[in-house]
């Protein structure tokens, strides 16, 4: 059971409803959002906030699906490693793909690219001061300045949300295996694609 109660569609604002797509939304992402429909005027700013960075730069959504299942594997949160989205599925991320995540840096079907840029999100969200300037001399070869900045907000949205959501403990309505105790991984089979 999620350590707080998601508050029921029919209790979110009209603003909130009118925002999010709820008919098309899985349930798992709906039991987040009825947690964040709690606090109604952040949730919007963080949701316009989200907008903002997709329409913003030109980043892949095959690599922002990479990062995004790496990052939860290691915040463990439940709940992003059961989702695939479908803008990433679309770019290329199939379930074989989402398993060199396991060992990154020896996946042949990485580029060169998603490999520097999986290694700076892993850097982030497990030891962050090690990020020196070998790490960004490496994004430089892949990556313009915007991009980069733009990666950095993302990873750093993915590290804090994904912790955030891995403490409520939203996992009623995911696959068994995400419900298991211990340490799970986002490989493997059993996943929610959301559109």
């Amino acid at each position: 059971m999620a350590r707080i109660e998601p508050l029921p569609i029919e209790e979110w604002t009209e603003e909130l409803q009118a925002a999010l797509r709820t008919d098309s939304q899985a349930q798992v992402e709906r039991d987040v959002s009825g947690i964040m429909a709690r606090a109604p005027r952040s949730y919007r700013a963080f949701l316009s906030l989200g907008g903002a960075m997709a329409r913003e730069g030109d980043l892949p959504p095959r690599l922002l699906e990479l990062i995004r299942l790496r990052i939860a594997f290691f915040n463990q949160c439940r709940s992003c490693m059961a989702i695939r989205y479908e803008s990433g599925v679309d770019d290329g991320v199939s379930e074989g793909l989402v398993c060199s995540l396991e060992r990154p840096e020896e996946a042949d079907d990485l580029t060169a690219a998603e490999r520097t840029a999986l290694n700076y999100a892993e850097l982030m969200a497990t030891d962050h001061l090690s990020i020196d300037e070998h790490t960004y001399a490496a994004l430089r070869e892949h990556f313009t300045e915007e991009q980069i900045v733009l990666l950095g907000m993302r990873v750093a949205v993915m590290v804090g949300f994904g912790r955030l959501a891995a403490s409520w403990k939203v996992t009623d309505n995911l696959p068994d295996r995400f419900r298991a105790d211990g340490t799970v991984t986002p490989w493997g089979s059993d996943t929610i694609v959301v559109h």
